[in-house]
């Protein structure tokens, strides 16, 4: 059966790059976290995503389908995690909670980097930089230092525009037909 699918994950990477730089703008301190960056979070990084994920599947790739799917629901819980306390829902998380919410995460994404190893090199540094963004902001909610909290913020922004990078690489380069963005060859 022929493939009529084109490929979702351009669309996956920049719901994940965009709100990822728009969240790290603000852990960077350069303005506060509002309804821009939680709507972001909500349609772009969380249910986009989501439908990214669903397209992997039926292109029958196990990878893209897990990443996007977790990663949307990732964007999607976070959003809630910020939200519900303030609509009288539940209690906000402690730091603990929010700690081991970040390292599970870091864990994860950990094992996905080790799933990228035969992917483009782009797509390496956006999963080898989002385990280090994880455990940094763990780190940073551990120690409540907020010149580390800022500097994770930079590096939130660099991991979210590696993402951005690699989806304009991967529409780019299939629109021409031709490496308009270089991605870097995928390991044989």
């Amino acid at each position: 059966m022929a493939d009529n699918y084109s490929n979702p994950a351009p669309l996956g990477l920049l719901g994940f790059g965009m709100t990822t730089v728009l969240l790290n703008l603000h852990n960077a301190g350069i303005y506060p976290l509002g309804s821009m960056i939680l709507a972001m979070g909500i349609f772009y990084g969380g249910i986009a995503q989501v439908i990214a994920g669903v397209q992997e599947w039926h292109k029958n790739n196990m990878f893209g389908a897990v990443a996007f799917t977790s990663y949307g629901f990732f964007w999607l819980t976070l959003v809630a995690l910020l939200t519900m306390p303030k609509m009288g829902i539940c209690e906000a998380e402690t730091g603990s909670g929010m700690i081991a919410y970040l390292v599970v995460w870091g864990i994860f994404t950990t094992i996905m980097f080790f799933g990228t190893l035969k992917s483009s090199r782009a797509t390496q540094f956006v999963f080898l930089s989002l385990a280090i963004l994880f455990f940094m902001l763990a780190i940073g909610d551990y120690t409540g230092d907020p010149t580390f909290k800022t500097i994770t913020g930079y590096e939130g922004i660099i991991c979210g525009a590696s993402a951005i990078y690699d989806a304009a690489g991967q529409i780019l380069n299939g629109v021409y037909g031709r490496t308009i963005l270089p991605l870097g060859a995928p390991k044989a």
